[in-house]
């Protein structure tokens, strides 16, 4: 597909990436001088320095025969306007980061249809929103909910005194009647897709597809049993904050949040009186504690500084508190996140990658299948993708058994009628169904491909 990016930010650039490993024709417009000149020594790419939202810079970039242009500069407005412009000259599908509440209200869709944008991203409720999915469920690392259903995909590490230690997959399913499939293990740094014979060790990363419902059951077999947040500590006013302050006093959560900059503090005392405001610097140690950080079940770092928000949450981990959550935007920390003995890192701008490169899939599907969601999983080296079989698909109604499935991929559930079937042998497609895959090596476009 031809894309237009606007605006090559941090968000920006981390949707580039993302793109560029899906082999699109993109073009990058920015106002920064020094931004285009970053970009172009950095990725083949096409670029323009000027504004995003001018005629003139559109129809230079190709707009009028581009499949998909993405406006992600920092103002709403801007955004907005640009992917108005943009569908005027013909550009097929739009997106707008908007992040202001005040647009995100029941009446946005009236501003959508209107200025012709396709999907509106907010970057701040979207990492809330998966950051209130952890801590409802604290034992995991990462949790992804899929939305036809009621299953979720959970990572969560085995424990050395875990039942599951030293068990073949087989014997592990025999033990737990629950509605559950371990469809990834992750073990000294590689991704395996296991078998039933596979035998989970101290240490692995497992990524689990369960029922919500059953999840928490499930986790107590693992050796986790923690039971539900309802204190946390958010250091950082940001919009994330605000956002995630609204779930988890929605959820009857206590929150207490801590900010250097007064004026903040003072603005979200108006705006949550539910929630407790305090001015103060979070990297004193010593404010922490008196804060109670010793005694809150979770610790969310959302400070504009990556270091701080890890050095804050190694402290809260030596201390012992149960849960903490850190948000991390560069690549350099995120790597060593696992080797810094961070519990759960999210990555804001790695989040609205992964829905762009949803999106763009989606817009590529076959008439045999659709792409409707992809969830990135162990940091980026396994997928989840949910297709919906379309009416050409070749082979519905054949057991499962009977098809020539790649080895590269996992079909771990069909969605039918709001049901979720774990598949066995005897299973079938039929028209209609949603199908959630798992690869843990080259990215899946279309169902049809994995099957022989």
């Amino acid at each position: 597909m031809k894309v237009i990016i606007s605006g090559c930010g941090k968000i920006g650039t981390a949707i580039l990436q993302s793109l560029i490993k899906e082999e699109h024709d993109i073009v990058v417009i920015d106002t920064s001088a020094n931004v285009i000149e970053t970009i172009s020594n950095r990725f083949d790419v096409i670029t323009l320095c000027g504004n995003g939202a001018s005629y003139d810079v559109l129809v230079e970039a190709g707009a009028k025969s581009a499949d998909l242009f993405i406006s992600v500069t920092p103002s709403d407005e801007y955004n907005m306007l640009a992917c108005f412009v943009a569908k005027k000259l013909g550009v097929r599908n739009t997106v707008a980061r908007i992040r202001n509440s005040e647009y995100n209200n029941s009446g946005f869709d009236y501003i959508e249809n209107e200025l012709g944008i396709s999907v509106s991203v907010n970057p701040e409720f979207l990492t809330a929103k998966k950051l209130f999915d952890v801590l409802s469920l604290p034992s995991a690392t990462s949790v992804e909910n899929f939305l036809a259903s009621d299953m979720e995909m959970i990572e969560v590490v085995v424990k050395d005194d875990s039942k599951i230690e030293n068990l073949p997959l087989y014997e592990l399913r025999k033990k737990i009647p629950r509605k559950f499939l371990v469809c990834l293990v992750e073990r000294e740094g590689k991704v395996h897709i296991p078998n039933g014979n596979f035998i989970i060790k101290a240490g692995d990363k497992v990524g689990l597809f369960a029922s919500k419902t059953d999840a928490n059951e499930i986790l107590k077999y693992f050796g986790y049993n923690k039971k539900r947040i309802k204190s946390i500590m958010i250091v950082g006013a940001s919009k994330i904050a605000f956002y995630l302050s609204k779930l988890l006093i929605g959820a009857k959560s206590s929150v207490k949040i801590i900010d250097i900059d007064e004026q903040k503090c003072l603005e979200f005392s108006e705006k949550l009186d539910k929630a407790t405001i305090v001015h103060g610097n979070g990297m004193s140690q010593e404010l922490l504690i008196e804060e109670g950080v010793l005694s809150t079940d979770a610790l969310v770092t959302l400070t504009g500084k990556d270091e701080q928000n890890v050095l804050m949450s190694i402290f809260a981990n030596n201390k012992n508190v149960p849960k903490t959550i850190t948000k991390v935007n560069r690549e350099e920390i995120l790597k060593l996140s696992n080797e810094l003995g961070l519990d759960t890192v999210v990555s804001p701008k790695q989040l609205v990658a992964d829905l762009i490169v949803s999106y763009a899939r989606a817009l590529e599907s076959s008439k045999n299948s659709k792409i409707e969601t992809l969830y990135s999983l162990f940091g980026g080296m396994a997928e989840a993708c949910e297709f919906k079989i379309l009416s050409n698909f070749k082979t519905t109604n054949v057991p499962l058994k009977d098809l020539n499935i790649s080895k590269r991929v996992l079909i771990a559930g069909i969605i039918r009628n709001g049901e979720t079937i774990i598949p066995c042998g005897e299973d079938v497609f039929r028209i209609g169904d949603k199908v959630i895959v798992i690869t843990a090596e080259e990215p899946v476009y279309d169902l049809s491909e994995i099957i022989g």
